[in-house]
């Protein structure tokens, strides 16, 4: 090259290096002011933020500057009709830009991984930024991404090539369509991720036959009908999150853990939480644990006639069941013969992605707006999960729905996914405080629930604690953490991909693997290094650990209910057909 060339090209360097420190700047700068208007629990506004220090921030700059001139150089060596090798990759996983459309165009191609280099400096910027707070530094971190999401040219009708590509093929009828989705989405109030009209709860979802034999202002219980001649003597009883419907544990024959479960021998009764609406709006954490299990184990203590159950408790569930035991047990009693745990936190010390959304100032507002009686929408918490995974469960039906004017598949998660819940603003406001805000949980004796301290070493039935890997909800060492609080023997197992997908694997498709030890590590990691990895469901291994706290074998019980506990309705009952 030249010297006029070598100065050219060390110009173009210089210039794309103040380029990234001024977008770095301003993008920060922006979330600063954002930052700073928050107020924290002394009333006084937080810290601008910092950007990493000088000697970082050059480093990135300077390589910033260095792969755009290759990226640059790449597209200027193309010849025409010819595709290039690219100089940006997506990160794993991010099938935004997999359309052959993108890389056939040199312009679309550019756009693409200028985009990528640009999302990768404010991400490292983000990620280097000196601040102390864990909490606060997580949130800028989560803003981040979602400017990176939005902005991405995947987003845009000028910037997408497959958008322009089926216009032109359907001569505009992808635009007057994508109009028309977009309107009934507006009409409904959400982006619509699934073919609704496909499904219906009671007759393609949550169709194990059982009935309601109980039922109070919270809760309906159900017992399911036996599907053996034989059953465990004792029964399970499993408690779901509150936060969505129970469902996602019985969505069709072939991937219900209930109806596994039933399969498996074993008599099962679940809680179905009633959606709240203005009677509910009042409803404490104390009455969730006193309607919901606690008159669940009573119930089915009488109708079994067997003292301790078995019980499951699936994410905020299980945080609701194993609190309910601490009380139990603070009385005096003996509730459970054994404990399982699915994706849930007991120790909130690491509470995942949301617990960056939870502080002082946020939760303050909502016990003010809600906490003393009112609901938090069912909408407006679905709307944060899907913030989480924006690119997932937002951007990708942006993009199919509107621009590309397509109709969702028919898919009974997201079918799932889309029935949201309200919650009770007490319930709410008490549950974020005291365990994402203050990790009070954890202490022996700081909380009192149903006026007994509680303390989770005295829950001391063997317990079988299952995460999962890719987990974003309920972060797996988290979930590890429990094995300290609990009084009883544990069995961690950790399942492969996330908080829904590693935990409902049905054992029939065998897929995926999970993780299992022997050894008792009291950090994760060094757990981990010790595991095994075992190929399918975790089902399997749960229903043998499961086996033997379920006694004897006996006849299945032919009436459900008991002459105090009648069937009230077929299952899945009224409760959980209520749409927020």
């Amino acid at each position: 090259m030249s010297e006029s060339g070598d100065q050219k090209q060390g110009a173009g360097v210089q210039g794309l290096a103040q380029l990234g420190q001024a977008m770095a700047q301003n993008f920060f700068q922006m979330l600063a002011t954002q930052h700073a208007a928050m107020l924290d629990s002394s009333g006084k506004a937080a810290p601008a933020l910092p950007l990493p220090d000088g000697e970082r921030l050059a480093s990135l700059q300077k390589e910033f500057a260095e792969r755009h001139a290759a990226l640059w150089s790449s597209m200027m060596a193309r010849k025409p009709g010819e595709e290039a090798p690219a100089v940006v990759a997506p990160e794993p996983g991010d099938r935004r830009f997999s359309a052959p459309e993108w890389s056939q165009s040199p312009v679309f191609d550019y756009i693409r991984q200028a985009y990528l280099l640009n999302a990768g400096l404010l991400r490292k910027v983000a990620d280097d930024m000196p601040i102390a707070d864990g909490r606060a530094k997580s949130r800028i971190q989560f803003l981040t991404r979602q400017y990176i999401d939005a902005l991405a040219p995947t987003n845009f009708a000028a910037t997408n090539p497959e958008f322009i590509k089926l216009a032109v093929e359907t001569k505009g009828e992808s635009i007057t369509q994508g109009v028309r989705n977009m309107l009934a989405d507006l009409e409904k109030g959400r982006i619509s991720m699934t073919d609704e009209t496909v499904f219906e709860v009671g007759r393609n979802l949550a169709v194990t036959p059982g009935a309601v034999i109980y039922e109070n202002d919270l809760m309906q219980l159900i017992q399911y009908a036996p599907l053996t001649d034989k059953v465990a003597q004792v029964p399970l009883l499993i408690v779901p999150p509150c936060i969505n419907k129970f469902y996602i544990m019985d969505l069709q024959p072939h991937n219900s853990l209930v109806r596994y479960v039933v399969e498996q021998g074993f008599t099962v009764f679940l809680v179905s939480w009633k959606n709240p609406g203005r009677t509910e709006a009042h409803a404490t954490w104390d009455e969730y644990l006193e309607k919901g299990p606690l008159a669940a184990l009573d119930v089915v203590r009488s109708v079994t006639r067997v003292k301790k159950p078995n019980v499951l408790g699936f994410c905020v569930g299980g945080t609701i069941l194993t609190s309910a035991l601490a009380v139990a047990r603070g009385r005096g009693e003996d509730p459970v013969s054994s404990l399982t745990l699915m994706t849930t936190l007991l120790d909130f010390a690491d509470a995942g992605e949301l617990g960056c959304l939870v502080d002082e100032a946020s939760v303050t507002a909502r016990e003010a707006a809600i906490g003393k009686g009112g609901l938090l929408k069912g909408q407006e918490l679905a709307n944060v999960f899907s913030a989480l995974r924006a690119n997932d469960l937002v951007w990708q039906y942006v993009v199919g729905n509107y621009l590309k004017g397509k109709k969702p598949e028919a898919f009974d998660l997201l079918y799932w996914n889309s029935d949201a819940t309200n919650l009770p603003g007490p319930f709410l406001t008490w549950y974020l405080r005291n365990m994402y805000l203050e990790n009070n949980l954890r202490v022996p004796g700081r909380l009192k629930m149903l006026g007994v301290k509680v303390d989770l070493g005295k829950v001391d039935a063997p317990a079988y604690l299952m995460a999962a890997r890719e987990d974003h909800i309920v972060p797996w060492k988290s979930a590890y953490l429990s094995r300290n609080l609990l009084g009883g023997d544990t069995t961690f197992v950790l399942g492969a991909s996330g908080h829904i997908a590693g935990a409902i694997n049905p054992a029939s498709k065998n897929r995926r693997s999970y993780w299992v030890s022997e050894g008792g590590a009291a950090d994760p990691d060094e757990w981990l290094d010790g595991a095994s990895e075992q190929p399918g469901s975790w089902w399997v291994h749960w229903t043998q650990w499961l086996r033997a706290y379920g006694g004897k074998q006996v006849a299945a019980r032919g009436r459900l209910g008991s002459t105090k506990y009648e069937a009230i309705e077929p299952a899945p009952g009224r409760y959980v057909k209520a749409r927020a």
